[in-house]
């Protein structure tokens, strides 16, 4: 399994760039993370969408349906892509520290 650095933190990662340690994850990871996916800074909706996202992984163990994500955000799925181009699953996913969901390719 492939390593990842984020400042002093070392993580081991998928083949697709998903953390393995969800534990370690913090807002510098999730920095680092999101520059993997093509976002250079992080803005107030980038942790909006990020911090939902994983309060409702640690609450159900598992990501969000794309219609929960929407709804309880606000955001329309166009403007999830306009800040993380690669989608919700995987660079919100990514980025939030959250394993792989199912049924993402």
């Amino acid at each position: 399994m492939a390593s990842f650095q984020a400042g002093n933190i070392t993580l081991e990662i998928d083949e697709d760039g998903f953390i393995q340690e969800p534990d370690k994850w913090n807002d510098e990871v999730a920095a680092a993370l999101a520059k993997t996916e093509g976002v250079e800074t992080l803005t107030e909706d980038h942790w909006k969408l990020v911090n939902y996202l994983r309060d409702y992984y640690l609450q159900f163990g598992v990501a969000p349906m794309i219609r929960k994500l929407c709804k309880d955000t606000g955001f329309k799925l166009n403007q999830i892509y306009e800040l993380f181009p690669s989608g919700p699953a995987k660079g919100a996913c990514k980025v939030a520290g959250l394993p792989k969901p199912t049924g993402c390719v």
